[in-house]
């Protein structure tokens, strides 16, 4: 394979480590995790599940929803930051420096001091996030994972199932979409921000995918906690990234690789999500969301015949613990559940009707993005609602419409080589396709390192990443002896987490305990070289024998992996042997 330069090395690396920092720096990589679980033979199996075999034939959206059950079953969100271990500032900005400044890195990074807007500091965010627990310069790794390394969070003291951060679960979703629902990558966008990571679908009204969950547009709009939640990075993040089959956009950089034509469409279909009409299921969505308002507003019904009032929280606890909603199709039925003693026949004097403010609104055709409209509404509800009308319509507009901070179109547009998968293709295709596309398109390649598999890589950015960016594994093995180091690792399954000519981490090996001997001997030099960074020593792997050679030492393992390489190792140093 060609040399690389130092900035191609530590791309190419990253694509190994995929830390929250190297996805910031380099766009292309997530995008290249997405392809990355495209090839991986485990997402493939889902569609023997019987899960899915019943819903061959099915809508999309209905496979969706089912993909939704699944996925909440076998994974779990992890925030756990010392996962992946700790690392420094300095390090880091260090490490990036010829491709973004400091500055801009402290504007855009939560690990870096960045907060959001007002909502975040609200919340008080780095707390939330557990990112107050760091201070000064050291910072945790903040990685995503391969499916491979989402499912083997099942061997960690602690899990059930599978785990992965909001990355991981995002592409995850994307590629079971892609797989298991036969959806074109041409309609998934993925977006992320500093705190976050989602994608928008393009079925139907939309749907935005968010952690383990689906939000369809009526989900989004409903008021509840969960779709409160939902909203907060799109409704107060600038959004960094959004990537796309076509390519990338990102907030920072001059440059956007993603067709302009696709990305104008992303845009207007994400307005169009995040944006409905004023109507009575969306005033009392509204009211759900803002319980401040609630006191000022009663529902006006007829009951056999005759007009009755109820008061709008007393109507809100009956549906908090009711399988009904008011204003669905199912609120007839919520009705039936109130008793006659929560209702009155004289209209509540200090508080305003729902249908009434509903029936002003339709009346007078009210446009809830038009300020003067904005305005008749306010003194329409202020001798009820009193100081709090100005406000309360505030809250009202942005809860109907979501104006979302994405990168600003106005890049310089590469033309890229697209990728175009067929949904219809198998796995043995779409990996063909993806290295018929290496040398075309940059994420196509940079796959192949996310996917590691060594047949079909340069291995020095795994070396680099394996024994530079492993901090788990030394810390695991600090108070061990080399030769305890060696034989807890020969102790401990030989089995990798990934199939066929694929690798491990240090990190991983350490982290779920288990690995094949290639993965092992790279452990074992990553705590060598921590603790003697002038160590050099040699790795060589010969079909099933791996030796790890020291001046002073030789260790052996067994390798099930039918890779054949030599190569010599010091600090910054992976030569290949003649």
């Amino acid at each position: 394979m060609p040399a690389m330069n130092a900035q191609q090395l530590e791309k190419y690396s990253s694509a190994i480590t995929l830390s929250d920092m190297e996805l910031f720096v380099f766009p292309e990589l997530t995008y290249s995790l997405l392809l990355a679980n495209l090839m991986s033979p485990i997402i493939w199996r889902w569609r023997q599940e019987s899960t899915f075999t019943k819903l061959k034939g099915k809508s999309a959206y209905r496979t969706l929803l089912r993909l939704r059950q699944f996925i909440m079953d076998e994974y779990e969100f992890n925030l756990d930051l010392n996962t992946w271990g700790l690392t420094h500032k300095d390090t880091e900005l260090n490490r990036f420096k010829d491709q973004m400044s400091s500055e801009v890195i402290a504007r855009s990074n939560a690990l870096f001091g960045y907060t959001g807007d007002q909502y975040y500091f609200d919340v008080d965010i780095r707390r939330h996030f557990g990112l107050d627990q760091y201070d000064g310069d050291v910072i945790p790794y903040w990685k995503t994972e391969t499916v491979e390394a989402m499912n083997a969070f099942r061997l960690k003291e602690g899990y059930r199932t599978g785990a992965g951060e909001c990355v991981s679960l995002s592409t995850l979703y994307a590629a079971a979409a892609f797989i298991i629902g036969g959806i074109p990558l041409d309609d998934i966008f993925m977006i992320l921000t500093p705190l976050h990571s989602q994608n928008f679908i393009d079925i139907s009204d939309g749907i935005i995918t968010n952690n383990r969950r689906l939000v369809t547009k009526a989900m989004w709009f409903n008021g509840t906690e969960i779709s409160n939640k939902a909203q907060r990075a799109i409704r107060n993040e600038q959004v960094t990234v959004v990537a796309h089959q076509t390519g990338y956009i990102h907030t920072v950089y001059d440059e956007a690789t993603i067709a302009p034509d696709r990305y104008r469409y992303f845009t207007e279909k994400l307005s169009e999500f995040l944006t409905v009409k004023l109507n009575h299921l969306h005033l009392t969505n509204f009211l759900r969301s803002y319980p401040q308002y609630v006191k000022y507003f009663q529902f006006c019904r007829f009951l056999r015949g005759e007009r009755m009032f109820v008061k709008a929280e007393t109507l809100f606890n009956y549906e908090h613990g009711s399988s009904f909603r008011i204003y669905d199709d199912s609120f007839d039925k919520l009705l039936d559940e109130v008793a006659e003693e929560d209702y009155s026949i004289y209209k509540l004097p200090d508080r305003l009707c729902v249908e009434q403010l509903m029936a002003f609104v339709e009346y007078e055709s009210v446009d809830m993005q038009n300020p003067a409209d904005q305005a008749k509404v306010a003194r329409f509800i202020s001798p009820m609602v009193g100081p709090s009308a100005d406000q309360c319509v505030k809250d009202l507009v942005s809860f109907l419409h979501i104006a979302p901070k994405l990168p600003d179109a106005n890049k310089r547009f590469i033309s890229a080589e697209p990728l175009r998968l067929d949904p219809q293709w198998d796995r043995e295709q779409v990996i063909a396709y993806l290295e018929s596309m290496r040398d075309k398109n940059p994420s196509a390649d940079l796959a192949f390192y996310a996917f590691r598999d060594m047949t079909r890589c340069d291995w020095r950015p795994f070396l680099k990443a394996s024994l530079e960016r492993s901090p788990v594994s030394i810390e695991f093995f600090k108070d061990d002896t080399i030769e305890q180091v060696a034989a807890k690792l020969s102790a401990w399954p030989n089995e990798s987490i990934y199939e066929g000519p694929r690798l491990a981490h240090p990190d991983e090996v350490a982290n779920y305990k288990t690995g094949d001997g290639i993965e092992k001997a790279l452990t074992l030099a990553n705590i060598l070289l921590s603790r003697n960074p002038r160590h050099s020593m040699q790795l060589i792997v010969d079909g099933h024998a791996v030796t790890l050679k020291t001046p002073a030492q030789t260790f052996s393992f067994s390798s099930s992996k039918g890779l054949t390489r030599s190569f010599r190792l010091a600090h910054a140093a992976y030569d290949a042997l003649a």
